[in-house]
């Protein structure tokens, strides 16, 4: 679990292949990653990758071909720049938002116009992924927990502030690139709820008790 508070960017140093269609990355940092060991779990432009070696500013990790496939990770170069950040602890203070790794597709820069002192970024997204996406809501792009300005079908906006744009790889990126996304992981929980499943054996449909009425009286919406 991660929060969308990128700890430091990095550079894909190298790329190896590993077993008949994944790949292993290798990622230089731009800080010490303390106390990381094998194992553990850091998210790279938003994707959780688990770390197979780990050198102070240098770890390695296996991608696979489902994450090479559904993610912008397939199409990385050597020299790219990536986000980074590690799994969250629970004492730490969550000041992004409840961020999963697992990407839920792929959108691509449409428009970057300067406001003010902020960037405002349009993404086009696949249409599945709109109903997930809500004004004033959450979502991380590359990794990068940030909230919704405004947003319709296949697209949404968001406001970049400097310090953003300078910590991250949203800065750098222009229209026209491609981006990985993660819709707010509540919103499909609540899908899930307040849908029909499958009895076990998925031999008869149930409707869930959680509806929209159940929500409203507890007090949720």
């Amino acid at each position: 679990m991660f929060t969308g508070i990128i700890e430091s960017l990095g550079t894909i140093s190298s790329i190896r292949s590993s077993g008949r269609i994944g790949k292993q990355l290798a990622i230089e940092t731009d800080t010490d990653l303390d106390g990381t060991k094998i194992g553990d779990s850091i998210a790279v432009n938003g994707a959780c990758l688990t770390v197979v070696k780990i050198d102070k500013k240098r770890f390695d990790v296996d991608v696979s071909p489902e994450t090479l496939d559904k993610t912008t990770l397939g199409d990385t170069k050597t020299g790219d720049r990536v986000n980074i950040e590690r799994a969250l602890r629970l004492s730490d203070r969550l000041d992004g938002h409840l961020v999963s790794g697992h990407i839920d597709g792929i959108g691509k820069i449409s428009r970057k116009k300067l406001t003010g002192n902020a960037v405002i970024i349009t993404f086009d997204v696949p249409v599945s992924l709109s109903r997930y996406i809500i004004k004033k809501g959450s979502v991380a792009i590359d990794g990068v927990s940030l909230t919704v300005n405004n947003c319709d079908e296949g697209w949404f906006e968001v406001s970049i502030i400097p310090h953003t744009a300078k910590l991250t790889t949203i800065g750098i990126k222009a229209e026209n690139n491609f981006v990985n996304i993660e819709t707010d992981m509540i919103g499909k929980y609540i899908e899930r709820f307040i849908g029909t499943q499958k009895t076990p054996g998925g031999k008869k449909d149930v409707k869930s008790s959680i509806d929209m009425a159940f929500l409203s009286k507890t007090g949720y919406i």
